[in-house]
């Protein structure tokens, strides 16, 4: 599945901030990238989809993992 841009740079975001405030072992779920749930249905099933269905994620992950991911265009 392609990732579009928008939620690739949203993804390293939120990574990125949640390294800098609670350090490399935090973990995330792909909830994490949106404010409210709802807030924007079409890219919460594009980062679903990615974490679940494409890579098998666990509900939590590291934030460097994903990132990396993200990263490497996976």
């Amino acid at each position: 599945m392609n990732m579009s841009n928008d939620l690739r740079q949203k993804i390293i975001q939120v990574c990125d901030a949640k390294i800098a405030s609670k350090g490399v072992g935090v973990g995330l779920s792909f909830y994490a990238f949106f404010k409210n749930r709802n807030d924007d249905p079409v890219l919460l099933m594009q980062a679903a989809t990615w974490w679940i269905q494409t890579h098998q994620l666990d509900h939590f992950e590291k934030a460097v993992k994903i990132k990396a991911m993200v990263a490497a265009g996976k």
